[in-house]
């Protein structure tokens, strides 16, 4: 039986698998770039022309990337029985609908979404150990 804990954000994802009392351990990192809104060419005038362009051109080259990491992520826990996912903020929430609705044989084996703070590495493993002892 093997058991797989993701804690992921926006940056890195840690994988750590459980079998037979052997634990791996990997990081995934996103390549995401992060885009800082800057103020823009908006004139003084209230109402004036605003650079809206350039954010939409950068959701759509954040999902692709965001598309290509879960992908990365997924191709690694395919010989899983069971997942939990763990993190910041939204992305667990947002890579466990990428499960369900392109990898349907691992969206079968998720057991848990979970908010988590940031972690170092031995509290994430410490946490995936914990949660598949107790559930």
């Amino acid at each position: 039986m093997k058991n797989t804990g993701i804690w992921i954000d926006i940056d890195n994802a840690y994988i750590v698998s459980i079998e037979n009392e052997n634990e791996t351990f990997k990081t995934v990192s996103s390549n995401i770039e992060h885009y800082k809104a800057h103020g823009g060419s908006g004139t003084k005038l209230k109402g004036g022309p605003q650079d809206v362009i350039q954010d939409s051109k950068y959701l759509e080259r954040e999902k692709q990337q965001l598309k290509l990491y879960f992908k990365d992520i997924a191709s690694q826990i395919n010989e899983t029985n069971a997942l939990v996912l763990f993190g910041p903020a939204d992305t667990n929430e947002k890579f466990s609908k990428e499960l369900h609705k392109h990898y349907n044989s691992l969206s079968t084996k998720i057991k848990g979404v979970e908010k988590a703070d940031s972690m170092t590495e031995n509290q994430v493993k410490a946490w995936v150990r914990d949660y598949f002892k107790s559930n």
